[in-house]
């Protein structure tokens, strides 16, 4: 199967409305995932094979409601080309560009 693109976006509802800590647990199942992935401030973007991005965003969605959220709605876009699509054709130009 082709490289592809996820991104996703995690919603928590949190009780105590301290959403950043609960994000935080979701980012930390991307991070130990070993795939490429980026942080941005709205988004998680991975590369990898569909199925095991799919399961990243499921185990996210369950750190989560481990970490006191009582309802998760996940925001998820899918790239997906034969040939394959990186990060890195898509945003590479940007990353040192004058500010």
């Amino acid at each position: 199967m082709a490289v592809i693109n996820v991104s996703f976006q995690v919603l928590p509802q949190v009780p105590d409305g301290n959403s950043y800590a609960v994000v935080d647990r979701a980012i930390e199942v991307v991070q130990h995932s070993g795939v490429k992935y980026e942080v941005g401030p709205m988004e998680t973007t991975m590369e990898g094979e569909l199925d095991e991005l799919l399961d990243i965003v499921k185990n996210a969605q369950q750190a989560c409601i481990d970490a006191g959220a009582k309802r998760v709605m996940t925001i998820v876009k899918i790239d997906y080309a034969p040939q394959g699509v990186t990060m890195e054709e898509k945003v590479g130009k940007y990353r040192n560009a004058p500010r």
